[in-house]
């Protein structure tokens, strides 16, 4: 008897990838998920197939590992194993040739989030959008009370970036040592996370990251300077794998969730406010300030003003079903988890519900999100005053919201608190004033608080009040202390930018507020990129020495660069289209830098163009764009400035329709 001859095989690509939802992730490999039937279609020469007599048996092989399952004509069973059916109409052609086994071609396997039988299955089909199609997002930054977005663009579908995401896991140590083992384990979303978290950093391996807080940045990009994690995973494959330079928290996290959305496990972005660094698992952080109000470094435990990791959706059969759902991984390198440099997966039922002994590392994300401020006043070693602060911490926990670039806010998720996420505030609202500290052990009969009179904007004068209350009935001298420190997001404040002194006069009972302003000539030159600033008051009392102190963290908000597309609404497929970039220097000095435009889909590559501004000029670019790919896109700028550690941002998401 002939044998069967495959003359040709097709691979059904554009059918399989929609059916599995994976159309643009690979131009050249069938890309599908697991639990889901896949069909390819073979064309055989020779004699008709006889399925009384021919077997049809198909190998899956993966490095040296692999799997036979024969191919039957009743309906597979769903989900757990391997398995193929024959359907009807095989085609056949004349001809004589002897081949028993043949390779049919290669193929990319997945995790499914749409498959009710898989691990990371998630069953809301917006958060299936957002958390694993979706390309485009915002990371936010900034403080509690001034939440500032920050648009990124993941990136999984430009070319190249699956396969860079296969080579992560290739070269990982756990491939490296045992490759049996670590491809028996990747159906396991839990190991899988943390594989991918340590490659993230390099600090333990061949990692993708370099992380650099020092604000020296010569060697590499500044980490506020990145847009996307294509650029960047793009940079590490073609170096070799070799580190790409530099990353923070913020660009770590979105590097992670771009690799974890490809590999197909629902990921998303999160950002929690006032961020805990327990460095010794007391769950206290220690802040000291001088008796003129400048905080002192006097701990290794610090508070983030921001802090960003991840979360993952998987089940945790290793713990079990209570502990289902949103997992927390943190790819910056904080603190060594089971010797290596990773955090999670950490269920956040676990974090709110304080099951400290649950792993991956859930002490440790709770203290960044539940650990007691301890702020003390010091002079010459010794304690003046001590105050505990149980809510500053992990004040707002926050991701994007479905279809929108505004905050949600999941605080809840990780702990009782009834923090609310701030609203968009106009410029001349005031924010809420800090809590006062008084000295442990005194009468507490003086109280002061401090309040911004408005959210401060780059280029224009600081407002703040101070109000102090005299509660005891005779009158009083009060020596006031005011101290005004840049700080980076993630560390104590630097030296003093700006300080003042003063006496005033009490009356018994009476309740004084002065306004202190603190000119942009007196503070541009001194922040950072982030415009991060710890304001600190002291009250004195000259005669019985008593003392208040009350503090404020505070971001200074950067212009936006305005962005119109002509006939936005009319944006269509292929079609040319316009965009204007607008921004004014609000600064009081001549600025210069690079103009880039961006977007995923509508601009290849980045249009790049140089600028330079008088003091209240007005920049008015136009760029061209044709559009590549329907949906929903964004297209941003960034104003890198050279003079200045600043970053001039600006977005807007546009609607690509069919021509």
């Amino acid at each position: 008897m002939e044998d069967l001859i495959l003359k040709h095989v097709n691979l059904e690509l554009p059918t399989n990838q929609v059916s599995h939802e994976t159309e643009g992730l690979s131009s050249k490999n069938l890309v599908v998920r697991r639990g889901e039937p896949f069909r390819i279609t073979l064309f055989f020469q020779g004699r008709p197939f006889n399925p009384d007599r021919d077997s049809l048996v198909f190998k899956a092989v993966l490095g040296g590992l692999f799997v036979k399952f024969p191919a039957t004509f009743s309906k597979p069973p769903a989900y757990s194993q391997w398995s193929a059916e024959i359907e009807p109409a095989a085609r056949t052609r004349p001809g004589n040739a002897r081949q028993c086994s043949y390779q049919i071609g290669e193929f990319v396997l997945l995790c499914n989030p749409w498959c009710p039988a898989d691990s990371v299955y998630l069953q809301n089909e917006e958060l299936r959008e957002e958390c694993v199609t979706n390309d485009i997002g915002f990371l936010y930054v900034g403080t509690s009370k001034n939440v500032v977005p920050r648009p990124w663009e993941f990136g999984q579908y430009e070319e190249g970036i699956l396969e860079i995401c296969l080579d992560l896991l290739k070269i990982s140590p756990q491939h490296q040592r045992n490759w049996k083992m670590d491809y028996l384990r990747r159906s396991d979303p839990v190991y899988l996370s943390r594989v991918v978290c340590a490659m993230i950093n390099c600090e333990d391996d061949k990692g993708i990251l370099k992380g650099n807080w020092s604000g020296v940045f010569q060697n590499g990009v500044n980490p506020s300077e990145w847009t996307g994690s294509a650029d960047i995973l793009k940079q590490w494959a073609k170096s070799k794998f070799s580190p790409v330079h530099y990353g923070q928290c913020w660009v770590f996290a979105a590097v992670m969730c771009t690799v974890m959305r490809v590999l197909g496990i629902p990921c998303r972005v999160v950002t929690n406010f006032n961020s805990a660094h327990d460095t010794n698992g007391n769950l206290v952080i220690e802040e000291y300030y001088d008796e003129m109000g400048k905080k002192l470094q006097m701990s290794k435990d610090s508070i983030w003003n921001f802090h960003v990791w991840v979360e993952c959706w998987m089940t945790r059969r290793d713990l079990g079903s209570g502990f289902d759902g949103w997992q927390v991984l943190d790819p910056t390198p904080q603190e060594r988890s089971n010797g290596i440099f990773c955090c999670g997966p950490s269920p956040v039922k676990g974090i709110k519900e304080r099951h400290l002994d649950v792993i991956y590392d859930v002490p440790f994300v709770y203290a960044e999100v539940n650990a007691d401020v301890h702020t003390v006043i010091v002079k010459n070693g010794q304690v003046l005053s001590r105050s505990v602060d149980t809510e500053r911490v992990g004040a707002i926990i926050c991701t994007k919201s479905l279809g929108s670039s505004r905050p949600h806010n999941v605080t809840s998720a990780y702990k009782n608190t009834k923090a609310v996420m701030p609203s968009n505030r106009r410029a001349d609202e005031s924010p809420r004033l800090r809590r006062s500290y008084t000295l442990r052990g005194g009468k507490h009969t003086l109280a002061v608080s401090l309040k911004l009179v408005k959210t401060p904007v780059a280029g224009e004068t600081i407002s703040f009040s101070v109000t102090v209350t005299n509660k005891a009935n005779s009158p009083r001298t009060l020596n006031e202390h005011i101290n005004a420190q840049a700080k980076d997001y993630n560390s104590s404040p630097l030296e003093t930018f700006w300080e003042l002194h003063n006496m005033l006069q009490l009356a018994p009972y009476e309740v004084k507020t002065i306004v202190h302003k603190i000119t942009h000539s007196e503070y541009e030159e001194m922040l950072l990129g982030d415009g991060l600033v710890n304001l600190a008051v002291v009250m004195q009392d000259v005669a019985s020495h008593e003392r208040v102190l009350a503090t404020e963290e505070f971001n200074i908000t950067n212009p936006w660069i305005t962005i119109q597309i002509t006939g936005d609404d009319r944006v269509a497929l292929n079609e040319k289209n316009e965009a204007r970039f607008v921004f004014r220097n609000p600064f009081h000095v001549p600025v210069s830098g690079v103009l880039t435009v961006m977007g995923a889909g509508l601009v290849p590559g980045k249009l790049q163009s140089s600028v330079s501004l008088q003091p209240g000029e007005t920049m008015k670019e136009v760029a061209f764009f044709i559009p590549k790919a329907t949906g929903t896109k964004m297209l941003h700028a960034n104003l890198v400035l050279k003079n200045r550690p600043i970053v001039i941002r600006g977005f807007t998401t546009v609607l690509v329709r069919a021509a």
